[in-house]
């Protein structure tokens, strides 16, 4: 019988393709492309072994290691396979869908009420070069980080995020978390990345904004006490150096 590739088979291998350079990927940001190099290696093996030369009792063993093996390596992952999924949850061509209905452009609408106050309150600490680290919370709960701080819960105002980060403050080291178009708690301790690819001169603050930004959907936001440059970390990446109308403008339209 000729062997013959058609379209299907071609798809196969580019979806296969994709597949593998993304896991690539994931565990050469995790550091454990060494585990990826040897993943890779047994399968090759269990291949070969099954499938090349139809030795059925090592073929039998492989079997049962490769079962084995995927619960191992969801336990050992889970971190970083949730952030696969939280990815392609929040791709844009996905919320595109929950857009449409007539809920979601309502709370869109209502969201952009709580814009202005960070934003003012924002730039005020930048030119008094002020350090903040403001947490907005969107469709992943951060109820977890909101019990490591002070609870507040109190509406949105210029002022009180200004005083709760101001110098003297005993809540001016940690994290204000922002929910439901409330404050909900401040002095909050947040994940800090670990990503070797920040900048070295950015601090403790944008390594937790940066942490936070990579475990959860939220949008971080860092104002500079050395600098007082105002940042955003949103899904695992930077904007840095932003203006008030950059600010407002990635608030207006990420929020929601």
């Amino acid at each position: 019988m000729p062997f013959t590739i058609g379209i299907k088979d071609i798809i196969d291998i580019v979806l296969v393709a994709l597949m593998l350079y993304y896991i690539y990927r994931v565990m050469r940001e995790s550091r454990s492309l060494n585990v990826f190099i040897g993943i890779m290696v047994f399968v090759l093996i269990w291949l070969f072994v099954s499938q090349v030369l139809e030795m059925r009792l090592m073929g039998s063993i492989f079997d049962k290691l490769v079962s084995v093996g995927v619960i191992g390596l969801i336990v050992l992952f889970q971190e970083e396979i949730r952030r696969f999924l939280y990815s392609l949850g929040a791709h844009r061509r996905f919320r595109f869908f929950t857009g449409l209905l007539p809920s979601a452009r309502k709370e869109e609408e209502e969201d952009k009420e709580t814009i202005m106050p960070i934003v003012m309150a924002c730039m005020n600490m930048s030119r008094g070069k002020v350090g903040a680290l403001i947490v907005i919370e969107r469709g992943e709960s951060l109820d977890d980080i909101i019990d490591t701080g002070d609870k507040i819960d109190a509406t949105i105002n210029q002022r009180l995020i200004e005083n709760i980060f101001f110098k003297n403050s005993p809540l001016h080291d940690g994290a204000m978390i922002i929910s439901k178009k409330r404050i909900k708690a401040a002095g909050c301790i947040l994940p800090v990345s670990h990503d070797l690819d920040i900048p070295k001169e950015l601090g403790l603050r944008h390594r937790a904004a940066m942490g936070i930004s990579q475990n959860s959907d939220a949008i971080a936001i860092v104002v500079s006490e050395e600098t007082g440059r105002i940042a955003v970390a949103n899904r695992g990446e930077f904007r840095l150096r932003l203006s008030a109308e950059e600010l407002e403008g990635i608030l207006a339209k990420e929020i929601g």
